[in-house]
């Protein structure tokens, strides 16, 4: 995948910046899942463990079409890009908790992308300060790391806003879940993955929209952090 994203960076198909985006996010959602995995072993299930998901190897978690296949075609289109990981299982029967621990498990994910998010945060402040970089100039292998870690920042804030929305089956949903009576469970979880027709709805068809939320987090994160 990162060839394919390479050939098209030199034929100009695409820019540096989408590339260095990829090169942060696909680490990014991985760890994303991880935690979901490490949090659910924290509070008794030990699923993710035995299915070796709790791996910092990337080729436990790629999903073929989620996370290599639409996110290339998307980017070569020129379109919002978007995609996930193979989601790490979770038996939420075998929590200690289940009903309350099923929260910590699903907001778990959001959390390490924030927490990645104000460290890359602090990282960029150091190196603009440090180096007294102009951004405006873009050039230099110091402005590139400031792009890097950049990027890395701004992906997590998007993928942990993002999996924050209340629609199942994103992280969010985990609070929706939690407030439901047991008796409506049955039926939300036989409906809850046809909820995801809403999410690709959402993504595919309102580019616009996506691309003012981008602008608006973008310049949101880097007054955050910059003098």
């Amino acid at each position: 995948m990162i060839a394919v994203l390479a050939a098209g960076v030199r034929r100009h198909y695409l820019s540096a910046y989408t590339l260095i985006y990829f090169l942060v996010a696909i680490p990014s959602i991985m760890f994303h899942e991880v935690t979901h995995g490490v949090v659910a072993l924290w509070c008794g299930d030990d699923t993710a463990k035995r299915a070796g998901r709790i791996s910092a190897n990337p080729l436990r978690h790629i999903d073929p079409i989620g996370t290599i296949v639409l996110p290339v075609i998307m980017a070569l289109s020129h379109g919002p890009v978007f995609g996930w990981a193979k989601p790490v299982p979770v038996r939420i029967d075998r929590l200690r908790s289940p009903r309350n621990q099923a929260v910590l498990v699903g907001l778990a994910g959001p959390a390490s992308n924030y927490m990645l998010a104000a460290l890359a945060g602090g990282l960029m402040h150091l190196v603009f300060v440090t180096h007294r970089l102009d951004v405006s100039t873009a050039t230099g292998t110091w402005y590139w790391v400031f792009e890097v870690i950049f990027y890395l920042g701004l992906v997590n804030v998007l993928i942990g806003t993002f999996n924050l929305l209340p629609i199942p089956p994103l992280d969010g949903s985990a609070l929706v879940e939690r407030v439901l009576p047991v008796s409506a469970l049955p039926s939300y979880y036989r409906m809850r993955m046809g909820f995801m027709i809403l999410v690709f709805a959402f993504v595919l068809l309102d580019q616009g929209a996506l691309s003012s939320i981008y602008t608006h987090v973008a310049t949101w994160y880097l007054n955050l952090f910059l003098p």
